[in-house]
């Protein structure tokens, strides 16, 4: 039996925001070359694409972007590409990826987050000729961003939702 859907209240552009700098000082956290570690910017950047295309599109993703290169000291670009690239393609997925639950959603979105580190990849090898391959188990940032998807959802989500109280005279 499916879960209702219930209305949600408009979200601030403050929250919004706040959220995409909450995303790129995760990213500053020190982890090194960690294998799995999740792009957090990449990941609210495409919720906000999926959930306020109007509020968050390509222009927000090249400047966040842009800000990744300057914080990664890669060149400058690679970032800005990637994640405007994936935010055009989170739009043009939004209306069919909102009409199903969370846990469905992150299987659509994985191909995006993929997309991303390939591109970054590319990139890398086609400015500098002297790069190697990183790996495969580089893109399991892609699958480790995927799993965390139900939990971002929930928690981006959560200002918006209507509270729950028992009022017969509200149509809504």
């Amino acid at each position: 039996m499916n879960s209702p859907h219930y209305i949600l209240l408009p979200v601030s552009s403050t929250f919004i925001a706040v959220s995409l700098v909450c995303a790129f000082f995760l990213n500053f956290l020190p982890w090194g070359t960690w294998i799995g570690v999740p792009d957090f910017v990449a990941l609210v950047l495409v919720f906000w694409s999926i959930h306020q295309p109007r509020k968050v599109g390509i222009g927000v993703a090249f400047a966040m972007g842009l800000l990744m290169d300057v914080h990664d000291a890669i060149h400058l670009g690679e970032n800005a590409l990637a994640y405007t690239l994936l935010s055009y393609f989170a739009i043009t997925i939004h209306r069919r990826v909102l009409w199903f639950n969370p846990l469905t959603q992150s299987l659509h979105v994985l191909p995006l987050f993929l997309f991303v580190q390939a591109t970054q990849v590319v990139v890398r090898m086609l400015v500098a000729p002297d790069a190697q391959f990183p790996g495969i188990l580089y893109f399991s940032e892609s699958f480790v961003t995927t799993l965390l998807w139900p939990v971002v959802t929930w928690l981006l989500l959560a200002p918006q939702r209507r509270a729950v109280d028992k009022d017969d005279t509200r149509p809504i």
